[in-house]
């Protein structure tokens, strides 16, 4: 059946009137087929409309005309039926005056082209008319053309020009690629001096695109306005193609300077490649095989085996489409891949290449002959050793079985035996364990060696474990070289012992990192072997969550999974406490448990004593049990502890003599001697010696002459620390419930007027804002009761100057008085 013509002229002499350069050209429809609707023609015009390169003249001569643009389209009109057209200049032979002629087919909604023509080829029909027929013909162009033109037709030209398009095949293709496989709007302008080398490019793309996504592709080898052209694939010429920009516009001036750089599609690549060794019936050899439209590997796997060279990506594609398919190939053709991959001289392979080779290879093994697998094998092996690559998926042992396998190992072998004996070797955890498996994949033997690697490799495990801690989100998140690792010790017995023994043997010295690697790698020490650090690190997490805020508990069961007692093993001691209190030092109930629960040689042996001592100095100040563990401490490791901590010790076991009584004489003078020992002291251990000073000296039977003492020192921090007690609830209850400790208060803080300025600031304070408001809250029967204490404990003189200073309290010069009291205190 003949598709529906039409006709679109511009107008002959005399039918319209000459124009000037650059204006559109006014035309008509001069013959349209009955079949075509209204709305059809309507759309039409504007797309078979014909605008000449700027500057042409209205009159132009037979080789003027030759050397314009034509047009050949292919559209989509909003019913969804097609418009495919040429449209071409013409002149009118008595004044020479430029014209043009369009001659379209109209494809309604859901037709194809007859025959399985594509659009593009159509243009080669030699039925398109340049001029209105008397009469429509019955056959149109494209029924009409020759089964001879098509994906073929042309072959050595469109090699040819392929060749000379080299650098901007790559990115055409791949941008055409996109246009195929989305719907989302975007075009693709070509800048060509010739209309027909546009033809030219989608002829190219013709070849190469599956013939479904070809159909679909509307196009237009010539357009003036590119931005304002309705088509997906626009041809442009130089002179129009300024500033072409915006989104969803690819431009290719095939006209200027090649493009710089590859393009990351390995099909287009591929393709592009294939053109230029111009055998493009490769393609037809790639549609044969499975995989998606546009998959890269069948056309990638087809190029290698015919001889053609590729890039990485290229190569890593084919690779990995023969992995996932090895029953697509015969044997000759995998062959052919496998020596394509492996040739000898190739220096820009890449990880991805490496890792799609390693799945070939285990996909061909023991498939394939050894002959095909093992140069895959051999390229793995060498690129492990000299390439540095960690992630190289290594082939199984059986593949060095043979002859080939011994000339890999005695090449390799020297060279792996220098890496590990080298000082350097066990840092990098990746490289080591790579070394090691290559190592036994070729069976060199590096027995000797392998007490030196794990003592090294050991604590580089405890280091990149920390590593990815601190980069990962997720706490399960296992560091990159963890499955090598674990086939390594899987496929080694003494590999994987020396390696436990020395992580075991490291665990008491950083046990916190050893349950990180293990709480990210699943290291296999369940067999044979104590390791009893090991057992407590991976039992910790739970031991911790189980226990909650019992951590005492938690150590109990660490060391219960340890298998060993702390007084057979006093290091147990060590991780145990290591993993509870990673943190921060145990609190002072929690380290006198510590403490029963072991020896002092234990915990001398376990060095676990350090972690005693710091609960003791960071006790809180009012914590009286802390002078009580210091004491103890003192005692237990008279030998370890010294420097600043023994003199922290000694201030919280002088504390603890003065709350028992037994503290000898001198108080301020021995706790101001024992400071300078102790610096920098804790806030905390500073502030429980000298409370317990002021304590001592605010209680009702407080020496007088260590009062005399501390108020006589100057001392600014033991004042401040008298103060503080003073205010303290203690007093303040006894000073409400006792009369005679109200005036023997009154006659300290009166007494000793010559002290220094520090203590009569302080004891001005003291009177004003302790004992004024405990006084002021008594009954006169009470206040008469102080009154009375305060003459017997001294002269009528005394009495006399607290009535005074009663008095003064409850006037307005009392009230003056506590303020400038206030002052002096608060400065």
């Amino acid at each position: 059946m003949s598709l529906a013509q039409l006709h679109y002229t511009s107008a002959t002499d005399g039918e319209g009137s000459e124009t000037g350069e650059d204006a559109p050209i006014p035309a008509r429809f001069s013959a349209v087929d009955a079949a075509i609707p209204a709305s059809v023609l309507t759309e039409a015009g504007p797309l078979l409309a014909y605008e000449p390169p700027a500057g042409t003249p209205r009159q132009v001569t037979d080789n003027a005309l030759r050397a314009l643009p034509e047009s050949f389209s292919f559209s989509v009109l909003s019913d969804g039926s097609h418009l495919l057209a040429r449209t071409v200049p013409v002149r009118t032979p008595q004044l020479s005056s430029l014209r043009f002629h369009a001659h379209a087919v109209h494809l309604p909604a859901g037709t194809r082209l007859p025959s399985g023509i594509l659009p593009i080829t159509a243009c080669r029909s030699a039925r398109w008319a340049a001029a209105t027929p008397a009469r429509i013909p019955a056959v149109d162009p494209v029924t009409a053309l020759p089964a001879a033109t098509g994906r073929t037709g042309e072959r050595e030209g469109l090699n040819d020009f392929a060749v000379s398009r080299g650098p901007w095949l790559a990115g055409v293709l791949s941008d055409l690629r996109r246009l195929s496989e989305t719907a989302e709007p975007s075009k693709v302008v070509i800048v060509e001096r010739q209309s027909v080398d546009v033809a030219r490019w989608l002829a190219l793309a013709a070849a190469v695109l599956p013939q479904e996504s070809t159909e679909r592709l509307t196009f237009t080898t010539y357009a003036r306005h590119p931005q304002r052209a309705p088509q997906q694939i626009i041809g442009v010429l130089p002179q129009d193609a300024h500033e072409l920009s915006g989104p969803g516009l690819r431009v290719h001036t095939c006209t200027g300077p090649r493009p710089e750089g590859a393009v990351d599609d390995p099909w287009a690549e591929t393709v592009a490649r294939i053109w230029r060794n111009r055998v493009p019936e490769l393609f037809r050899e790639a549609a044969e095989l499975p995989g998606e439209p546009f998959a890269a590997g069948p056309v990638a796997v087809t190029a290698l085996c015919a001889g053609i060279a590729l890039g990485p990506n290229e190569r890593a594609a084919a690779a990995g489409w023969a992995a996932e398919r090895p029953y697509a190939l015969d044997a000759k053709r995998t062959r052919q891949l496998v020596d394509a991959l492996t040739a000898a001289g190739v220096d820009d392979r890449t990880g991805a290449e490496f890792d799609a080779a390693g799945r070939l290879f285990a996909a061909l093994d023991g498939r394939s002959p050894a002959t095909t697998t093992t140069p895959l094998a051999a390229m793995l092996v060498t690129e492990a050793v000299r390439g540095g690559n960690g992630s190289v998926e290594l082939p199984g042992r059986t593949a060095f079985s043979g002859p080939e396998g011994a000339a890999v190992a005695a090449v390799l072998g020297p060279e792996i035996l220098t890496e590990l004996s080298g000082a350097g070797v066990g840092l990098d955890v990746a490289r080591t364990v790579q070394l090691l498996r290559v190592a036994r994949l070729l069976g060199v033997d590096c027995a000797e060696l392998l007490p030196g690697v794990v003592r090294r490799l050991a604590p580089a495990l405890l280091t990149d474990a920390r590593a990815t801690d601190a980069r990962a989100t997720d706490a399960q998140d296992a560091p990159g070289w963890a499955p090598a690792l674990l086939e390594l010790m899987d496929e080694q017995f003494d590999v994987r012992t020396a390696l436990l023994g020395a992580l075991d043997r490291i665990a008491p010295d950083d046990p916190s990192g050893a349950e990180r690697l293990l709480g990210r790698v699943a290291l296999p020490f369940t067999g044979t072997q104590s390791l009893p650090h090991l057992r407590m690190c991976a039992e910790a997490p739970e031991a911790k969550a189980g226990c909650g805020a019992d951590r005492v508990g938690a150590v109990q069961r660490v060391l219960r999974a340890a298998g060993m007692s702390p007084f057979a093993e006093p290091l147990v001691l060590r991780t145990a406490v290591g993993l509870v209190w990673e943190a921060g030092p145990p609190t002072v109930g929690e380290a006198r448990l510590l403490l029963d629960a072991a020896t002092s040689d234990a915990h001398r042996t376990a060095g676990t004593w350090s972690h005693l001592v710091a609960a003791a100095l960071n006790a809180p100040a009012d914590d009286e049990a802390a002078s009580e563990l210091a004491h103890d401490l003192l005692r237990g490791f008279p030998q370890e502890i010294g420097g600043r901590a023994r003199g922290a010790l000694l201030l919280l076991e002088f504390a603890r003599e003065l709350r028992s009584g037994s503290a000898a004489p001198d108080w301020a003078e021995r706790v101001r001697a024992l400071r300078p020992g102790a610096e920098p002291v804790e806030p905390e251990v500073l502030g429980h010696a000298f409370g317990a000073l002021a304590g001592r000296l605010l209680a009702p039977d407080g020496p007088e002459a260590e009062l005399y003492a501390l108020a006589h020192s100057g001392d600014a921090d033991l004042i401040a620390a008298y103060d503080r007690a003073a205010h303290g609830p203690d007093v303040r209850a006894r000073l409400e419930a006792d009369p005679g400790y109200a005036a023997g208060c009154f006659a300290v803080w009166t007494a000793h007027p010559h002290a220094g300025a520090e203590w009569s600031r302080t004891t001005a304070a003291l009177l004003e804002e302790v004992l004024r408001p405990a006084v002021r809250a008594l009954s006169a029967d009470g206040v008469a009761a102080v009154e009375e204490a305060v003459g017997r404990s001294g002269s009528s003189g005394r009495a006399e100057a607290f009535r005074d200073w009663n008095r003064r309290g409850q006037g307005t010069l009392g009230r003056l008085g506590r303020r400038l009291a206030g002052r002096v205190r608060r400065g």
